[in-house]
C-alpha cells in the first residue's frame, strides 16, 4: 500500500569534496530563499546525471516536505512520495520518460495532507554540461478540480436516470472505494417505524471480493442506531461529517468487534441531505466509508464528500418523489385506499398466483345503501367524511394479507389472502355490516348506512380478476333485492339468475353506447301529443307536448320505457334533455308561423335540469334564437322531483316563472308532496296522473281523488290538466265535473310536425 510518512524533515550530510562543480556553484542559490519561488507557489530543482546528486531549491523542498539544498541521492529527497509513484520519477529526472518529461506524484504532508506535485524537466543549459534542471508545481486543487468533475461525471451517468436507488448508490459506493482506495463502504437510511421511533440502518453496501469483511458487514447489516447514536446517529443528526481513527479501540464506535475481526482502521461519514422548497433540510441518509490504513492525512475522501453527498441526495429526492407520484398514481385521494385500477391490478396478480399455487381466495363487493341522501341532505362534504370513516374501519378489520380498494362513488372492494376458507368470508362479511351499521358523525349530526355485499370466490366463480369482479357485483345485488344490509355468496344465487343478471348488465351498457351514437346520428325525433282546452270558447288545441321517439339505422323503433330509464341511469338524460327542448323551440316557431300563433310547447325536462341554476339563462336565450315567447313554453316535472330538492328545485322554479315559462306538476296526487308545501311551489298547472284516469268511471277512490285534485286546483287558481284519456267514459266523467284541459288517445293521438302543419286549427265546440 502507500508508504508511512515521516513526521519531520530529513538534514541531509554537508556536500563533500566530490560535489560536481557545477552543483557547487547552484549550492548557495539553492539554500537561499526566493520571494518569486514563495509567490508563485512553485520550486526547482537540479541533478547532476552522472553522480545521482540533487539540488533542491527552498520552493521545492516545502512541496516535498524536505529540506532544501543539497541530496547525495534522490531517493532522499523523494521520501514523501509515495512509493508507488517514486518509481516513475528517476526516469523524468533523467530526461527519459517516454510520456515526455511531466509526472506527477502523491506527496503525504505532514499537516497538509495529501498533496499533488508535477515534476516538470527544463531544456538543456548549455553552460551546465551533464546537468539536468526543472520546475516543481503544486497541482493539488487542479487534481482535486478534476477528481470533483470525474466523479460528477460518473456519479451522474450512475444516479441521474437510475430506476433502482439501491443499485445505483452500490455503484457509487464502489466507484469511490476503487478510486479511492477504500475497502469498504456503505449507505445508511431511516427505517420507518409504525410510533414513530425511526432508526438508521444499513440499506446498501460494497466492497471488494478479496478483503474478507464479512464479519464487519453482518454486524452493520444488523445495527440499528437512534439518531445521535454512533458514528452514524452523530453525522446523520449534526448534517456533519466525522472521522473515526482508530476504529477498534474507539468506544463511541458501535461496531468494533468486527472491526477488529477484519483489520479495518479508520473511516469517514458524511451525511446525504437536501433543502426542500420550503427551507427545510430534508437528511435522507448517511454514507460512509473505511479502510485497513490510517486514512485520514492522505484521504481525498473529504474534498469530493460535498459533491458525492449532493449527487446522491438529489437522486435520492428525485427517487421519493417518483415514489410519491406512483403512489397517487395507485391510491384514491379521498380514502388512501387502492384506486379502482391498481385494485385490479392486485386482483389480477392475485389469480395468477392462485392459478400457479392452487390456492383459493375471496373477492367482497361492497356498496353503501342509502348513502345518496346523505349527499343530498348534508352535502359532500358529509358524504366524503362517512366515505373517509368507512375507508379506515375496512383497512382496520381486514386480515393479514387482505387488499382494500375503493372502486369510485360508493363501492368497495376487498381482495383476501389465499388459503380463505368459506366461514372465515362469511365472518369478514360480518363485520364489514356491522362496520357500516355503526354510526358515522359529522360534526354534530349522526349520519347512518348500511352496506350490501357480494361475494365470489376463486376459482370457484371465475379465473379471472373481471369475472370475479362480475360475479361479486351480481351476488351485491341480490343483497340489495333482498332488503339491503346483507351478505351473499356467488353460490346462494341461481346459476340462471346471474346469467340474467350479467345478461341485463351487459344489455345496458350496449344500449348506454347505441344512445351515444343515436345523439351523434340523429336518430331521435319528436312527435307531439295534443292537449285540448273544453274552455268558454269551445274545443280547441292549446298546446302539444313534445315526446321523443328513437328509430334506429335499421329503421327499429325502440320504446321509450326501455330507452329513457337507461338514459336516465347514465346521465345521458342531460344531452338527450337539451336536444328535445332546442327541437321542441325551434318546432314551435314553425308551427305558430303555420297557423298556431298562440299554440304552446310542453317539455318534459330531467330531474337534474331542475336543480341546474343555469336554466332558466339558457332557455331564455333558446326562445328569443328560435324567436318564440317563454310563455308558450311549459316544463313538466313531476312531483317526486320538487319534493327531493324543494331548496334547489324552487329558487330555479321561480326564476323560470318570473321570466314567463309556465311550469306544469306532472304525476300529482301520488303524495310526495304536502299541502302546505303545495302553495308555496310556483306552477302553472296541476297534471293528474295517470294511474287515477285508468279507474274511472268505475273505481270509487279514483273518481273521488280526481274530483278532490280539480277542486283543489280550482280553489288554488291552477289549472288541472287530465292525461292518458283513452274512453269516452273518462272523457264524459271528466267533463262533468269541470275539468277542461285534456290530454289522450280518445282525442287524438301523438303526430309528427308535418302532420301537425298539414292539419287546420280547431275551433269552435266539439
Amino acid at each position: 500500500m502507500h508508504s508511512s510518512p515521516l513526521l519531520a524533515k530529513p538534514f541531509p550530510p554537508a556536500p563533500d569534496a566530490s560535489l560536481p562543480p557545477a552543483l557547487a556553484s547552484l549550492l548557495k542559490q539553492a539554500q537561499s530563499p526566493d520571494a518569486v519561488e514563495q509567490a508563485a507557489g512553485f520550486g526547482r530543482w537540479w541533478l547532476d546525471t552522472r553522480s545521482g546528486q540533487l539540488l533542491l531549491s527552498t520552493g521545492a523542498g516545502r512541496l516535498l516536505d524536505v529540506a532544501s539544498g543539497w541530496h547525495a541521492r534522490p531517493d532522499q529527497a523523494l521520501a514523501h512520495v509515495l512509493a508507488d509513484d517514486r518509481v516513475r520519477l528517476p526516469a523524468v529526472l533523467h530526461g527519459e520518460a517516454e510520456s515526455g518529461g511531466d509526472c506527477e506524484c502523491r506527496i503525504i504532508h505532514v499537516l497538509d495532507g495529501l498533496r499533488w506535485v508535477r515534476f516538470t524537466p527544463l531544456p538543456p543549459t548549455p553552460s551546465l554540461p551533464g546537468l539536468k534542471t526543472g520546475v516543481l508545481v503544486d497541482v493539488t486543487q487542479a487534481r482535486h478540480a478534476q477528481m470533483r468533475e470525474h466523479f460528477s461525471l460518473e456519479s451522474s451517468r450512475l444516479l441521474v436516470g437510475a430506476n433502482s436507488l439501491g443499485k445505483a448508490i452500490t455503484k457509487v459506493i464502489q466507484l469511490v472505494c476503487e478510486n479511492l482506495g477504500w475497502e469498504w463502504g456503505a449507505y445508511w437510511a431511516l427505517e420507518p417505524h409504525p410510533m414513530g421511533a425511526h432508526r438508521l440502518a444499513c440499506e446498501y453496501y460494497w466492497h471488494a471480493a478479496e478483503y474478507p469483511l464479512g464479519a464487519f458487514t453482518r454486524e452493520s447489516s444488523a445495527l440499528r442506531m437512534r439518531p445521535g447514536e454512533g458514528l452514524i446517529g452523530n453525522v446523520w443528526r449534526t448534517a456533519r461529517p466525522a472521522w473515526v481513527e482508530d476504529m477498534a479501540n474507539d468506544r463511541h464506535f458501535l461496531r468494533r468487534e468486527g472491526a477488529r475481526a477484519c483489520g479495518l482502521q479508520s473511516g469517514y461519514a458524511f451525511p446525504v441531505s437536501y433543502m426542500t422548497p420550503d427551507g427545510r433540510r430534508h437528511s435522507p441518509g448517511v454514507m460512509e466509508f473505511f479502510s485497513k490504513h490510517a486514512r485520514q492525512r492522505e484521504a481525498q475522501l473529504p474534498a469530493l464528500a460535498g459533491v458525492i453527498g449532493a449527487l446522491v441526495a438529489q437522486a435520492v429526492q428525485r427517487m421519493e418523489q417518483q415514489e410519491s407520484i406512483r403512489k397517487l398514481s395507485q391510491v384514491d385521494d379521498l380514502t388512501g385506499l387502492y384506486n379502482r385500477n391498481r385494485f385490479h391490478q392486485i386482483l389480477d396478480a392475485a389469480c395468477l398466483s392462485a392459478t400457479a399455487d392452487g390456492a383459493q381466495f375471496g373477492v367482497l363487493f361492497i356498496d353503501l345503501d342509502r348513502f345518496k341522501p346523505i349527499n343530498d341532505a348534508f352535502g359532500h362534504d358529509a358524504g366524503n367524511a362517512v366515505l373517509r370513516e368507512f375507508a379506515q374501519r375496512l383497512q382496520q378489520l381486514a386480515p393479514s394479507g387482505c387488499a382494500v380498494g375503493r372502486l369510485g362513488g360508493d363501492e368497495f372492494a376487498m381482495v383476501t389472502g389465499p388459503a380463505e376458507s368459506v366461514a372465515a368470508l362469511k365472518l369478514l362479511a360480518e363485520r364489514v355490516l356491522r362496520a357500516a351499521v355503526t354510526p358515522f358523525w359529522f360534526g354534530d349530526q349522526e349520519l347512518t348506512v348500511s352496506a350490501s355485499v357480494g361475494i365470489s370466490l376463486f376459482p370457484d366463480n371465475g379465473w379471472t380478476g373481471a369475472e370475479l369482479m362480475r360475479s361479486a357485483d351480481a351476488a351485491m345485488y341480490r343483497s340489495k333485492q333482498g332488503g339491503r344490509n346483507a351478505l351473499n355468496f356467488v353460490s346462494d344465487c341461481a346459476t340462471a339468475d346471474l346469467a340474467e343478471q350479467q345478461s341485463s348488465l351487459a344489455q345496458q351498457l350496449t344500449m348506454e353506447a347505441e344512445l351515444h351514437h343515436a345523439l351523434i346520428k340523429g336518430e331521435f325525433f319528436l312527435e307531439y301529443q295534443p292537449l285540448f282546452d273544453f274552455g268558454r270558447s269551445g274545443q280547441r288545441m292549446a298546446a302539444v307536448e313534445a315526446l321523443i321517439r328513437w328509430r334506429r339505422g335499421n329503421g327499429e323503433l325502440v320504446s321509450p320505457e326501455v330507452f329513457i330509464p337507461i338514459a336516465e341511469h347514465s346521465r345521458l338524460i342531460l344531452q338527450i334533455g337539451r336536444w328535445v327542448m332546442e327541437q321542441a323551440c325551434r318546432d314551435l316557431a314553425r308551427l305558430q308561423r303555420g297557423g298556431f300563433p298562440d299554440l304552446q310547447v310542453s317539455i318534459n325536462l330531467a330531474a337534474p335540469d331542475f336543480v341546474n341554476a343555469r336554466l332558466p339563462s339558457e332557455l331564455l336565450a333558446l326562445t328569443e334564437a328560435c324567436g318564440i315567447a317563454p310563455q308558450h313554453v311549459c316544463l313538466e316535472m313531476t312531483e317526486g322531483m320538487v319534493m327531493k330538492h324543494p331548496d334547489k328545485a324552487v329558487p330555479v322554479m321561480t326564476l323560470l316563472r318570473q321570466m314567463g315559462f309556465k311550469i306544469s306538476l306532472d304525476d300529482f296526487g301520488m303524495g310526495h308532496s304536502s299541502l302546505s308545501r303545495l302553495k308555496e311551489l310556483p306552477v302553472s298547472y296541476l297534471k293528474i296522473d295517470r294511474s287515477f284516469i285508468r279507474g274511472i268511471p268505475h273505481d270509487r277512490g279514483d273518481k273521488a281523488i280526481i274530483r278532490t285534485i280539480l277542486d283543489l286546483g280550482r280553489h288554488m287558481g291552477v289549472p288541472v290538466i287530465a292525461e292518458g284519456v283513452e274512453t269516452d267514459a273518462q272523457f264524459g266523467f271528466l267533463r262533468q265535473f269541470g275539468c277542461t284541459l285534456i290530454q289522450g288517445f280518445v282525442l287524438g293521438r301523438p303526430k309528427g310536425l308535418q302532420d301537425l302543419l298539414g292539419a287546420a286549427p280547431l275551433s269552435g265546440a266539439g
